[in-house]
């Protein structure tokens, strides 16, 4: 399989996932009540207790603020919309990774921003750290894609520059030995 090739399905991973986690903040009540029905029809309860009451209170807190105050999940429509333009950004170095190498660095140091931010704002408005964990693990698995794109990324680069012979100014060919 080509190096191209290889770059492009890591980054179509990586958008897929963007994706699927912006299209996920939009309808987080029903998500909510689907996953707090399957825990307690499960043992959950008696296994997990701590993560059955977490997802349960954070149900009934949509559920109350969403009656009340509808217009406060306006926010999480916006980070929804934020990883779907995140995604399209993505399309440059899916079309041309090596001209668009920064994008993959950019989604790296993003990833990398992940983890301070969730253990930070995390921390200020109460999240449990089990579930900071969780949304870290989003940096974490997030980069993977990234950091294998961006290596065959810059393989491919290295491979299609003109190199120089040292001291002469003369343009060699790609991936021959100079005497």
């Amino acid at each position: 399989m080509s190096n191209l090739r290889v770059i492009r399905i890591w980054i179509v991973i990586f958008m897929v996932g963007l994706v699927v986690s912006g299209v996920t903040a939009f309808p987080l009540e029903g998500e909510l009540r689907v996953v707090s029905s399957v825990l307690h029809a499960t043992p959950a309860p008696e296994m997990l207790p701590g993560l059955v009451q977490w997802i349960d209170r954070v149900r009934e807190a949509l559920i109350e603020s969403g009656a009340q105050y509808p217009f406060l999940a306006y926010g999480t429509d916006w980070l929804g919309f934020a990883h779907l333009v995140i995604a399209v950004a993505f399309i440059g170095p899916l079309m041309d990774p090596v001209r668009n190498i920064w994008v993959l660095r950019f989604g790296m140091i993003a990833c990398a921003m992940v983890i301070p931010f969730a253990f930070i704002a995390g921390s200020i408005r109460g999240i449990p750290v089990g579930w900071q964990l969780i949304d870290m693990s989003f940096g974490v698995l997030g980069v993977i894609p990234l950091i294998f794109a961006h290596r065959r990324t810059q393989r491919l680069a290295a491979l299609a520059a003109p190199q120089t012979v040292p001291d002469t100014g003369v343009e060699a060919l790609p991936g021959r030995a100079q005497l």
